[in-house]
């Protein structure tokens, strides 16, 4: 399910966004050892996706390190079985972000050198008309990263309430016309396909006045598709889940597409970097002022090059923490 797999043009091939910034940034945390050699140092991707990430962290791990990968989607989990088959150092486990910690428990494993993730719908599923990501080809209006579990997009618009339609637009997608678009998708129930979808939407928007940078039916597609998988709630328990199973030193960087993901992710760091707000003039214990987090650097995006080869990586940015305090 990771939002960086990008496919270069005229190429089948999956290129995961901002590769070795990610992968530099996350073994060089002061929680991995020196050579990476111990049977404690154990790393996790995630999102598995396509391997992208996960076959460049393998690269650079010696033969007593370990690596899990964790994805919802099952064909996902599919090709990280293969991965597992090939290197016995590597497990793939179909996971949530909110079921980090479950898995990390069934395998006994304490804490963890490093963490990434690397959020959002990935090109396989975007480049699968049937997964019902996009509005490029018709397909089956389904959006589930996971699609043997929860509701469907189709089953979702096609019985929620117009003002609840109007509120996921505004909050996931932070669209300006929600409620005229809303409007017009219950005027069109019921519908099934993608395009039965974007073809509503681009009815009930605006035309621009100049030329069109984006389809009008983004934003609704990228509410949709939030709402339904509950990527939100998610993000939340994956951030928390994966700071505190972070081991002294180890890290945790997030690879993020969107303004509403970016925010979080900058929100949750900076409030595990920086000391609690307290009243002035209140006496403050000096261990109440200890902060459990390091930002590692400043956000980092994808160069030039990079986003020319794979447009989708324009809007990519990655953010890594440490973890330099384990409290009681």
């Amino acid at each position: 399910m990771t939002g960086s797999e990008l496919v270069a043009e005229n190429s089948q091939e999956h290129l995961p966004v901002l590769l070795q910034e990610a992968v530099s940034h996350l073994l060089s945390g002061s929680g991995a050892s020196a050579e990476l050699s111990e049977p404690s140092d154990v790393f996790v991707d995630a999102t598995f996706g396509r391997g992208g990430h996960s076959r460049e962290i393998l690269k650079q791990l010696t033969p007593n390190s370990r690596l899990i990968g964790l994805d919802r989607d099952p064909e996902a989990v599919v090709q990280g079985a293969v991965l597992a088959a090939q290197d016995q150092r590597f497990s793939i486990h179909q996971a949530r972000f909110s079921e980090l910690s479950q898995v990390l428990d069934e395998l006994k494993i304490g804490s963890v050198q490093g963490i990434l993730m690397d959020i959002g719908v990935s090109s396989p599923q975007l480049d699968n008309a049937e997964r019902g990501f996009s509005f490029a080809a018709d397909g089956p209006l389904d959006m589930r990263m996971n699609p043997t579990e929860g509701q469907s997009a189709a089953d979702w618009l096609n019985s929620a309430e117009e003002a609840d339609i109007a509120q996921v637009l505004w909050m996931y997608g932070e669209e300006k016309n929600a409620r005229r678009i809303a409007k017009a998708i219950a005027a069109a129930r019921p519908m099934h396909t993608t395009l039965e979808l974007a073809d509503a939407v681009s009815q009930a928007s605006p035309k621009p006045r100049g030329p069109q940078r984006k389809h009008p039916a983004t934003r609704t597609f990228q509410a949709v598709r939030i709402f339904v998988n509950e990527e939100t709630t998610e993000l939340e328990r994956g951030l928390e889940q994966g700071f505190q199973s972070l081991a002294l030193g180890g890290r945790l960087a997030v690879i993020s597409f969107h303004s509403l993901e970016d925010r979080k992710v900058k929100h949750t760091f900076r409030q595990l970097s920086q000391p609690p707000k307290m009243p002035r003039r209140l006496p403050l214990r000096h261990v109440d002022a200890l902060v459990p987090g390091r930002l590692v650097c400043p956000p980092i995006k994808a160069a030039l090059a990079e986003q020319t080869a794979n447009p989708r990586s324009r809007s990519a940015t990655l953010r890594v923490i440490e973890r330099v305090l384990i409290s009681d």
